[in-house]
């Protein structure tokens, strides 16, 4: 008895289950625009992402033209987006806001296609070239909106953070060869890092490592060489502490620079001190 009624408990769900889904696939292939319209809303307000852009996919052409034109391109967009198909979602803001550059929803749009476009870039390891080109769509979008855009804290934080990654990518591959031990080739490169753009966000830890390139490029050198290159470190590191006297590579740095200045014969005592 038990076992029957188990069956028919299961047999009604599964009809139940059948029949929901029967339902929205014959709503999807529909013409009914309002019943489309109306549902495509609930799902959305009811956080049911996916069910809610299939539908206003299907709505696409039979509102294009009307005023529910750019509520549907928008809400389809947004649907992709909070479904977290970032990619369909830049397509679907990029395209609105080439047709709609006027609607109450552009501004929106725009920003979403640019957070897109941020969430769809790599680690600071990998290739940045999406993160070059985010960087320059989110810049022409500052360019180009009003100062009080609601939307400015967070392309400002996405620009620091990818900046960041730039950063960090150029100065790893200067302490590359550091850690390779080709010091005149970490010296160099890291210099490079700082030329290309002085504002690097690990400016401290480039002009550490350029400092500890040159004193063991000298340190390794024979003895005829030496005299010169510990004087390239000596200037490595005054410029190290000129900037950071303060760093917590200073203790390491003043004892390195005293082992030279003894080296050079010019006693022991650290620049400050000298001074």
């Amino acid at each position: 008895m038990k076992f029957t009624k188990l069956c028919v408990f299961l047999a009604l769900g599964l009809m139940a289950a059948v029949s929901c889904k029967s339902q929205y696939e014959l709503l999807l292939a529909s013409g009914d625009l309002d019943a489309k319209y109306d549902a495509a809303m609930n799902y959305f307000n009811n956080k049911k992402y996916q069910k809610a852009a299939q539908l206003f996919e299907s709505m696409a052409v039979l509102t294009s033209g009307t005023e529910r034109d750019d509520t549907v391109q928008y809400y389809w967009g947004l649907s992709n987006y909070r479904f977290k198909d970032y990619y369909t979602a830049e397509s679907n803001f990029a395209s609105f806001v080439e047709n709609f550059p006027r609607s109450p929803f552009a501004p929106d749009a725009q920003f979403y296609r640019l957070d897109c476009l941020y969430r769809a870039t790599y680690r600071w390891e990998l290739d940045q070239l999406p993160t070059r080109s985010c960087m320059a769509a989110i810049n022409q979008y500052l360019k180009e909106c009003e100062p009080d855009d609601i939307h400015i804290p967070a392309c400002q934080n996405m620009l620091k953070d990818l900046q960041d990654r730039l950063d960090r990518k150029d100065f790893e591959a200067g302490k590359l060869y550091y850690k390779m031990e080709d010091y005149p080739a970490a010296r160099l490169k890291l210099q490079n890092v700082l030329k290309t753009n002085a504002e690097n966000n690990y400016r401290e830890e480039v002009l550490y490592y350029t400092a500890m390139s040159s004193y063991h490029y000298a340190r390794l050198s024979v003895e005829a060489k030496q005299k010169d290159r510990f004087l390239t470190f000596v200037d490595d590191y005054l410029n190290f502490i000129g900037e950071y006297p303060e760093s917590s590579h200073r203790t390491e740095m003043d004892r390195l620079y005293r082992q030279v200045q003894k080296i050079l014969g010019r006693g022991g005592e650290t620049a400050d001190k000298a001074e």
